[in-house]
């Protein structure tokens, strides 16, 4: 900022900002309270399921029989544990999210520029604001540089407002006016930079008074929510209708109006899939938290359906592909090259150029090409080439319009003032008046840089009259210096995870404002496909859509693109039937952000415009975290599947043994005891069991899967059906051998649940890989498994073994020969799947086009 040197503001220390913290508590609004578990538990008990259980334990209270009320009404507190469990733990993933959503500022601490949670700022602490930033408190100016704020969040006026750095006798005055010298939390700097001190933090800001509540991450409704809610309403339907059928057809039949009751009861609980909205809850919270994890941040939801999806992954170059730490590489001054080396000194010819270089940059850089001119000032500190005792008068920013930024300077001593400017080549030849030869030579001597890899800069001076600074940097006759090459280093891991995008399927474009022979040796380096082909901002442009859907076809490196022209390119991706994944860090980027299918802002240097318009954040700007974050939600989307199968597979047998009886005149087989039973293990396995599972093998070596292949689709449906019916057809004819052997009723009853619960414990076991064998997953680590695992066995045994649980249970004691009949009719249930993987492995699962 004019006239002031950041370097000397100090800002509070990191031990008096503690203090503030402490006693105001964090810079927040009130947001919606999480949900208590006396919330939580009465959401269970308004549950289908909850009430179902309530109607069989008064049942059995009617006909006197209070031990089996007094079970169900434990098994019922034993289900809202583990409810309430589950909701803590996606709560706890969820707070961690809001956490890391919380926006950033940039503040001085103890004279270093940190950026910090917005959350963590307090009174006196001092803001540096820039173009795309959301103001984090209210705060009051002391130095402003073209400083326009956007209120319309206050005010509702959608005309953004000019800010001044206050004069005498100016008052604070209220949002909406120009030239006041308050900026206000929540609202976004549009244009220029300016300093501020915090005054106002949370609830006492002017967004606090008036309760306006931020946007957080929370729980959406996705549109795999509305499929499963209306998958579980139908299948609800269906459950009542048949429950009121068995209640007439078994009290007509047998005269028993109570047993029918109970009867009709245990169909409809052993129907109603009420684990599939939990599983979904679980899932996409948790997912989420992962990719937390891998230093991604999921500001919506759905982000986590699609990552599976993509097909096109659209990069930016500088600070994603490369680390962003430049540094000064090489000068050009009429056609001749030096290597800058800082133990060297620099040749005399190149001396005018290094000193505009650094009189035409920022005295506080937060740019990475800023800073490794601010570092060559440091290393030229002692020489006469660094003007420390001049003053800086007039700052002419970047703009879309020129790439160019210029700064006036007061040497001592009176005399005119001195301009310097720097730039994208082409805006200094613009701003320089150059044509002709000397154009194509500049260009000649740009791309001689730039095929080497290096970001291009071209520099100029002038001298100005003190009697009038132009308005405009065009107004300033400056006259042409020399080219500076700048070195950005690829990040280690990228060609890697470029590779990695290749054998998933997936298409890796850049995307950069560099100059095409810069970015073709960068893609060389990382390994990009195509890397001969490019197509530059100004041929798009004279592009009808139709051509441009061509070329998108063939070209995976756009060069001298600006942000505007992102949102052709996404939309003419899109057109071409890809999923396409895009990166974005500015405020004009935002429209392409929020047009791609998985809009991904950069965390570190991106804009909180940019980050409030992604789905995903990159907190680490790294291209190796976008993969890992496809390649989570692939391993989320898998097991979201298995899951599924599962739920509709473990539902037929339970089904299946609940109708038959009725139908064929045999005594009951399950009891609302034994779902409840049942269901104890259903609901951990299919929500914390598949979660916890790793990936498949070969995850990154399959292509993606269709946008439209839903969830719930054909192939996963039929899967968990067929692997359900032999299940009931192996476990009915173990009933009917047993009785056919003259087993009695609660010998045959104890037989076919405990076949029940192994097979249970097999569909578990199989699903966990639809690729691999059951003996192959055994050397994965998955805790939770082994846990459910134990606990079924456990509980089970009990129940075999007491004799208060086998009244309770309606079971005689059973011998050893029958405990192996059950364990031999369970691993039977599931050997079918398990010769079907090894026949058909892998093909049918990694094919990506499963209905």
């Amino acid at each position: 900022m004019a006239g002031i040197n950041i370097e000397s503001l100090s800002g509070l220390s990191e031990e008096e900002a503690g203090l503030r913290l402490a006693k105001e508590g964090f810079n927040e609004l009130p947001s919606s309270k999480k949900r208590s578990i006396l919330g939580i538990i009465l959401d269970v008990v308004r549950e289908p399921m909850f009430i179902l259980l309530v109607v069989s334990g008064l049942i059995y209270v009617v006909l006197g029989d209070l031990r089996e009320a007094l079970m169900l009404l434990s098994f019922v507190f034993l289900i809202i544990g583990i409810t309430v469990y589950q909701e803590q733990r996606t709560e706890r993933a969820l707070e961690a999210l809001r956490d890391l959503s919380s926006p950033r500022a940039l503040v001085i601490r103890g004279g270093e520029q940190k950026r910090i949670p917005g959350r963590d700022i307090v009174t006196s602490d001092i803001l540096i604001l820039s173009e795309g930033d959301r103001v984090p408190a209210d705060a009051r100016l002391f130095s402003v540089n073209n400083l326009i704020v956007d209120e319309s969040l206050l005010t509702g006026e959608s005309v953004p407002v000019r800010k001044a750095a206050p004069k005498e006798g100016t008052t604070d005055g209220r949002p909406g006016g120009d030239d006041q010298p308050i900026v206000y939390s929540g609202t976004l700097v549009v244009q220029g930079q300016g300093l501020a001190e915090v005054f106002a933090t949370g609830p006492r800001t002017e967004l606090g008074k008036i309760g306006t509540i931020l946007t957080t991450v929370d729980r959406e409704e996705t549109p795999l929510k509305k499929e499963v809610s209306h998958l579980v309403r139908d299948i609800a339907v269906v459950a009542l209708l048949l429950c009121g059928v068995i209640v007439v057809v078994y009290g007509m039949t047998r005269l028993d109006w109570i047993g029918g009751l109970l009867a009709g009861i245990t169909l409809a609980m052993a129907l109603l899939p009420e684990e599939f909205p939990v599983v979904l809850t679980i899932f996409l919270a948790l997912g989420a938290w992962r990719i937390s994890q891998e230093k991604v941040l999921t500001r919506q939801v759905p982000a986590i359906e699609t990552l599976g999806s993509a097909t096109v992954l659209c990069v930016d170059k500088t600070g994603t592909l490369t680390q962003n730490r430049m540094s000064v590489r090489k000068f050009l001054v009429q056609e001749e090259t030096c290597t800058y080396d800082p133990i060297k000194p620099i040749p005399e010819y190149c001396h005018h150029l290094v000193e505009f270089s650094i009189l035409a940059s920022k005295q506080d850089p937060f740019d990475p090409m800023e800073k490794a001119l601010r570092i060559l000032s440091e290393d030229l500190a002692e020489t006469e080439h660094i003007h420390r005792d001049w003053t800086l008068v007039q700052e002419y920013p970047l703009s879309p319009e020129l790439l160019a930024m210029s700064n006036v300077w007061q040497p001592p001593g009176g005399g005119d003032y001195v301009a310097a400017a720097k730039g994208a080549p082409e805006a200094i030849a613009d701003l320089c008046h150059l044509t002709g030869e000397k154009r194509k030579d500049l260009e000649k001597n740009v791309d001689l840089l730039a095929a080497e890899g290096l970001r291009v800069l071209g520099v100029a001076w002038a001298k100005i009259p003190r009697t009038r600074i132009p308005n405009i940097q065009h107004d300033i006759s400056f006259a042409f210096l020399g080219l500076v090459g700048l070195a950005d280093p690829i990040r280690l891991k990228v060609p890697g995870a470029v590779q990695e995008c290749y054998s998933a399927g997936i298409r890796v474009v850049m995307i950069t404002g560099d100059y095409p022979l810069t970015a073709q040796a960068i893609a060389r380096q990382i390994g990009l496909r195509n890397s001969d082909l490019y197509l530059t901002g100004t041929e798009l442009d004279v592009l009808t859509d139709e051509e441009l859907r061509e070329r998108c076809r063939e070209v995976d490196i756009f060069a001298r693109v600006v942000p505007e022209q992102k949102l052709r390119i996404v939309r003419t991706l899109k057109s071409c039937g890809e999923v396409v994944a895009m990166t974005g860090d500015g405020v004009n980027d935002a429209p392409a952000l929020k047009a791609a299918d998985i809009g991904i802002a950069m965390g570190g240097r991106g804009t909180d415009v940019a980050r409030e318009a992604a789905s995903l954040v990159l907190l680490d700007d790294n291209f190796t975290s976008i993969v890992a974050a496809i390649r989570l939600g692939r391993r989320i989307f898998d097991n979201l599947k298995k899951a599924v199968a599962y739920i509709f597979a473990i539902h037929v047998p339970i089904a299946g043994m609940s109708l038959f009886p009725v139908l064929f005149g045999f005594p009951l087989i399950l009891l609302p005891v034994h779902i409840v039973f049942l269901e104890l293990i259903i609901d951990p396995s299919c929500s914390i069991v598949f979660e916890s599972e790793p990936e498949e093998p070969g995850i990154m070596d399959r292509p993606p899967r269709r946008v439209e292949q839903g969830l719930f689709s054909r192939r996963i449906i039929g899967l968990g059906l067929i692997q359900g019916s032999v299940v009931l057809v192996v476990i009915l004819a173990v009933y009917l051998v047993a009785t056919m052997q003259g087993l009695g009723e609660m010998e045959s009853r104890a037989l076919a649940f405990t076949s029940i619960v192994i097979a249970n414990l097999g569909l578990i076991f199989t699903n966990r890989s639809w690729t691999e064998t059951v003996f192959n997953t055994l050397r994965r680590t998955n805790p939770a498994l082994w846990i459910v695992t134990a606990g079924t066995l456990l509980f089970l045994s009990l129940v075999l073994l007491v004799p208060t649980l086998q009244d309770l249970f309606r079971f005689s004691p059973l011998g050893l020969v029958e405990i192996l009949l059950s364990l031999a009719a369970g691993v039977a249930s599931i050997l079918w799947f398990e010769v079907f993987k090894g026949i058909y492995k892998p093909s049918w699962w990694t094919s990506g086009t499963s209905d």
